[in-house]
């Protein structure tokens, strides 16, 4: 596939380059792609398959949207108005006519009448009522969101064609310096405890500025060491320094203005409160809003357009306008914020595994490739992956295991372990007579339970031995139910799997990965070809981050959940795995990542349920120490869809 990518890269002062360059460097391992800032000779258009076009509502897109305009071909909206663009490319030239006709095309005869009293000077243009998209999208081949909010614009603008919706990527460092938050706020002249609130990007007046100062004063009455910082270019509208000053927050409050963007890193991340206000919106996404969940802060955002579509649970939402609430709620919320450090660390903790899971560029890309394959193929596509959504899990009850135990050594484990397995049982996707699912390592513990209470048709273990052996299990519960299955015996990170391409639904590999010696992504690549497109892949393993392996490791003990060699095994007995290397949740994140994977639910917990009061000053040491306590149970669970191919065979964190 080759694209021609039409975007303003940088050093242009634009969220839109800074989007671009972070997406081409990803989608350029995938696809062979040429950007361009200028539009190029109109004869090196049959070089491309594709022409993809992104979108924004400022001058930097005058030229893209011309060209556009005719050769068209696939259109990314990082808003639902291209109002401001429009006054760009016609008043600001003075064609005055261009306009008038536009604004008429677009919105209608009054609209027309509206833009003549503009023309007069008698009053401003109508920017947020007259979205000018009409004549854009009717030649677009297919379209590009980054929210619902903006799909419904497209929509309601007449365009009938393939669209979807990719989230806007966040900037994930997946290999993270150490911060420079204790040095960048001391230059502030802070200390590491002062509550800092900061507020990134243009200033400009529907940032809610005013409305989040006012707020601010009232907030120091009641934590005068509070300070905020303001990081942007300031909007001529918006007199500052006048404000600060009748305000009476000189003191509190910095002006830093344009920073590069290093600083404008550093200071993100050494802010402890970010706010993202902004009233009124057209849909546009904010990639500091994406920075700021990839760095794990707290996010005041405005209740309203595509801001309204994050999840509830990653950032709080403060009413817009009309709404008389606005200014109370961000005092209230950042009074909560800086006097509760707790809350404000765990807010940040799962905006971060929020976009982790959601947001990395390599996501984005692999998305994009699949809906620009899919509109040049002639393919219709609505969703980012047109792959099917497992059926809900079924909660089993632990009698529904026990009860095919088949001696009392099978019951006392299955008893002692009871926890673990009730709940991989309630991560695991239902299924139904047509459907087919692979247990790894099985023990019969659950594995009858994945027909009986599950419902899958097709139920097949596998387990480590001769490639090419087979071993037939009949098995019955107390009451008699009969359970049979075939258990193929190979090695996992080494033989081949006996299956065909895409043959299970479903696929459980359970406690097995931290048995692995040598190769872990060939047992991830070959589950990965064995996985139908949307199939499920659930995995649990040992944490090696717990609370339990930080006790154990700063009382001097080794942090594994089983270190301990096999002792050896008479002649003919079949020998133990040993755990030879255990995983942190992030990590499995990764593998899940590095293989294709999306992942759906990754979460640590109980393997035994005891009371573990001996561990609770672990919490508390990292709470100290502004370190994360998520993630820390004894076991991960984590399940995956298959959404797209292997992304690396061999990644650099997990070989040498």
């Amino acid at each position: 596939m080759r694209i021609a990518f039409f975007s303003p890269l940088p050093p242009a002062r634009s969220g839109i380059a800074d989007y671009s360059a972070a997406l081409l460097e990803p989608l350029r391992r995938i696809a062979d792609v040429e950007a361009f800032e200028e539009p190029p000779a109109e004869e090196r258009l049959k070089e491309f398959d594709v022409l993809l076009y992104q979108m924004g509502n400022n001058a930097y897109h005058s030229s893209i949207y011309e060209y556009a305009l005719k050769h068209p071909g696939i259109l990314v909206l990082h808003e639902a108005n291209l109002h401001h663009l429009h006054a760009e490319r016609t008043i600001k030239r003075g064609n005055w006519d261009e306009y008038l006709s536009e604004v008429a095309y677009d919105s209608g005869p009054a609209a027309k009448v509206f833009a003549e009293r503009v023309r007069r000077l008698e009053i401003g243009p109508d920017y947020e009522g007259v979205p000018m998209l009409r004549r854009l999208l009717e030649s677009a081949k297919g379209v590009i969101v980054h929210s619902d909010c903006v799909g419904q614009s497209v929509r309601e603008a007449g365009f009938t064609g393939p669209m979807t919706k990719i989230w806007h990527g966040a900037w994930i460092d997946r290999n993270p310096k150490p911060p420079l938050r204790d040095f960048y706020r001391g230059k502030l002249g802070l200390n590491p405890s002062t509550p800092l609130i900061g507020v990134f990007g243009f200033l400009k007046p529907y940032k809610r500025i005013a409305e989040s100062l006012r707020a601010f004063r009232r907030l120091i009455r009641l934590q005068p060491e509070a300070r905020m910082i303001l990081c942007g270019e300031a909007h001529p509208e918006l007199n500052l320094d006048q404000m600060l000053h009748g305000l009476g927050l000189e003191e509190s409050v910095r002006l830093l203005g344009y920073l590069n963007p290093e600083d404008f890193h550093h200071y993100l991340e050494a802010s402890d409160i970010i706010l993202n206000l902004r009233y009124p919106t057209v849909g546009e996404s904010s990639g500091t809003l994406l920075r700021a969940f990839s760095l794990g802060k707290p996010v005041l955002v405005s209740d309203i357009g595509s801001f309204r579509e994050y999840p509830n649970e990653i950032c709080l939402k403060v009413p817009a306008p009309p709404d008389s609430a606005e200014e109370d709620t961000i005092f209230e919320y950042l009074n909560l914020l800086c006097g509760r450090p707790a809350y404000r660390r765990t807010l940040g903790e799962r905006a971060r595994r929020w976009v982790e899971l959601e947001c990395p560029w390599d996501l984005a890309a692999a998305r994009y490739l699949d809906f620009v394959t899919a509109v040049t193929e002639g393919r219709q596509q609505e969703v980012p992956s047109a792959l099917p959504e497992p059926a809900p899990p079924v909660e089993v009850p632990p009698q529904d295991i026990l009860t095919w135990a088949q001696d009392e050594g099978g019951k006392q484990y299955t008893n002692t372990h009871i926890t673990r397995l009730t709940k991989t049982l309630s991560l695991t996707p239902a299924g139904d007579a047509s459907k087919a699912i692979l247990e790894m390592g099985a023990y019969m513990q659950i594995t009858p339970a994945l027909k009986h209470q599950l419902g899958y048709g097709t139920v097949r273990g596998c387990y480590y031995g001769p490639a090419g052996r087979v071993d037939h299990h009949e098995i019955s519960a107390e009451d008699g139910t009969a359970f049979i299955c075939d258990v193929d015996l190979f090695d996992a990170e080494k033989d081949i799997f006996p299956y065909a391409d895409q043959s299970f639904d479903t696929i459980l590999c359970c406690e097995l990965l931290e048995h692995l010696t040598v190769d872990p992504m060939h047992m991830m690549s070959e589950i990965h070809r064995v996985l139908k497109p949307g199939g499920s892949l659930v995995l649990t393993t040992p944490n090696i981050a717990s609370h339990r392996a930080l006790h154990a490791i700063l009382h001097g003990y080794h942090p594994s959940f089983f270190p301990a060699y096999i002792l050896p095994r008479k002649v003919g007995e079949e020998a133990e795995a040993r755990h030879n290397r255990e995983y942190t949740a992030k990590e499995v994140h990764l593998l899940f990542w590095e293989t294709g994977f999306e992942i759906t639910k990754l979460e640590t917990g109980e393997f035994l349920e005891a009371p573990h009061p001996e561990q609770h000053f672990i919490a508390h040491l990292l709470e100290h120490y502004n370190l994360s306590n998520d993630l820390r149970g004894d076991g991960i669970y984590c399940v995956g869809r298959k959404a797209g191919p292997v992304r690396n065979r061999y990644p650099g964190w997990l070989y040498a």
